[in-house]
């Protein structure tokens, strides 16, 4: 079955108009038991973590992972369930909360690219630059502490650059080897109300709870349109936005390996190939360490 998840279905399509409305917060589920979504889900990692091994050993290419929803939609445990099976010697989580005093002191790319993937190595954003386009148009008053050179209010076309300004660096980074797949985990306003009471009614997920996630709440219909048009501007052929129905977790987390899984598997990676001096240099020394074994 893993072979068989259509995930371009989610996937949101370059160059057209892109309307939430359209899409689903909820499908019917991937699985029809427990015992089957978690077989499912383990056959996905154990693929993820044979490919992860090809791209550490060919260390050509990077993947680069980047999860953003509204809060309450599942980005941690996806997180936490879905790269769980992979080596973590080769796979880095960064979450992206507010800029530090030092942040603020650069470009709105800058404290991303820091911690982008090195070669053979698999990299998870938690939030990401995309908070620039998302949180930072909701709350139009971050920018003045940006230090910007202009007032933004007075330019028409900020949001285009700052998505012009996403798109190259996304080009950029996968002409240079590193292949970008995008999350938006698409939650429901009902399911993220339950989950937002699940975590005021379970002691054990009371420490979840953030009150500024309500004043959050409050915005859902700027955040839904700020997403529209950040995904409808951003998602390209290179570095694709994949629009996951989030009210099922269990379902979010399949669709995400699949399309991990796939991901990893359409690079041309593969074990570093030795040559004919180096295969005859590791006979030789196999035949001495066979030797000194018989004579123990």
């Amino acid at each position: 079955m893993p072979h068989q998840l259509d995930v371009d279905r989610f996937r949101v399509p370059p160059g057209k108009r892109f309307r939430l409305r359209d899409w689903p917060t909820s499908i019917k589920p991937l699985y029809r038991s427990r015992h089957e979504y978690e077989t499912l889900l383990a056959d996905h990692k154990s693929r993820m973590l044979k490919l992860q091994e090809k791209l550490y050993a060919d260390n050509r290419y990077a993947l680069l992972i980047i999860f953003q929803a509204m809060d309450a939609a599942g980005k941690d445990s996806a997180i936490e369930h879905v790269m769980s099976g992979v080596n973590p010697q080769g796979c880095q989580v960064h979450s992206f909360r507010h800029p530090s005093e030092e942040e603020l002191e650069h470009d709105f790319l800058w404290r991303t690219t820091l911690a982008l993937p090195a070669r053979g190595h698999i990299g998870i954003f938690n939030r990401s630059y995309y908070e620039e386009v998302l949180i930072v148009r909701v709350h139009k008053e971050i920018l003045a502490a940006e230090r910007l050179p202009e007032n933004p209010a007075r330019r028409d076309d900020f949001w285009k650059e700052r998505y012009r300004s996403i798109n190259d660096l996304e080009r950029h980074l996968t002409r240079n080897g590193t292949r970008i797949i995008k999350f938006f985990l698409n939650l429901s306003r009902e399911e993220q109300r339950k989950r937002l009471l699940a975590r005021i009614d379970d002691p054990e997920k009371n420490w979840k709870f953030n009150f500024a996630d309500l004043r959050e709440r409050d915005c859902w219909d700027d955040y839904m349109k700020a997403y529209e048009l950040c995904l409808e501007a951003t998602s390209t052929r290179h570095a694709p936005w994949y629009a996951v129905p989030a009210d099922d977790k269990k379902n979010a987390r399949l669709l995400i390996c699949a399309v991990v899984v796939e991901a990893l598997g359409a690079l041309p990676i593969d074990y570093p190939k030795l040559g004919s001096e180096q295969l005859k240099r590791l006979k030789a020394v196999r035949a001495q360490l066979d030797g000194k074994a018989h004579k123990h």
